[in-house]
């Protein structure tokens, strides 16, 4: 990395840093570009070489943090694809604490921005994760558990939209039940 792109990253990651302490304090709409670039320490024309909008800054914080979740796992999403062929039904049976604890953890470490992306689902393209996670793991995890291909996308909404109702609810009283607690709350409302 030259010197000029060191620069441009380490501009980019103080933006993203002001702007997640400014949506500490208040809501997403009314953060401007003054005081986003005041927070950050940097110009207004340094913020339009970045971003065209927060909105677009948002973006790239979600993108961030989405690289980064990869990390709470033990397996990487690659090396988990290529076990749903050979795992058996029960490793394939994912609403447990070895993938629901990570995934609260970093829900909770980051719920100022799952604040925004319940809030604002549009921008933070959740549909659009939603549909590249339904391509490459819950579809052939379903087909392996038997289920007709025309019920599966019906049958993952019903799961995906219980377990995020429990995560919202979660986020809207900030997250006070413990990670494990609301874990188990998932477990129980979804039996195999």
């Amino acid at each position: 990395m030259t010197k000029a792109e060191s620069k441009y990253f380490n501009t980019a990651r103080k933006m993203d840093e002001a702007f997640l302490r400014l949506l500490e304090q208040k809501d997403f709409e009314y953060i401007t570009v003054k005081e986003l670039c005041a927070e950050a320490g940097v110009n207004r024309s340094t913020f339009y070489l970045h971003y065209e909008t927060i909105a677009d800054l948002l973006t790239e914080c979600v993108e961030n943090m989405n690289r980064q979740f990869s990390e709470y796992f033990q397996t990487t999403l690659s090396e988990f694809q290529q076990t749903i062929r050979t795992a058996t039904l029960e490793q394939l049976f994912l609403v447990t604490p070895d993938y629901l604890v990570p995934y609260l953890t970093y829900i909770s470490e980051h719920r100022t921005v799952f604040k925004v992306a319940l809030a604002k689902p549009e921008i933070m393209r959740t549909d659009q994760t939603y549909a590249s996670l339904f391509c490459t793991i819950f579809d052939p995890i379903l087909q392996r558990y038997g289920v007709p291909e025309e019920e599966r996308d019906y049958l993952l909404a019903f799961y995906i939209q219980g377990m995020m109702g429990i995560v919202r609810r979660w986020l809207l009283l900030d997250c006070q039940t413990t990670v494990d607690d609301i874990a188990r709350i998932i477990m129980n409302a979804v039996r195999r």
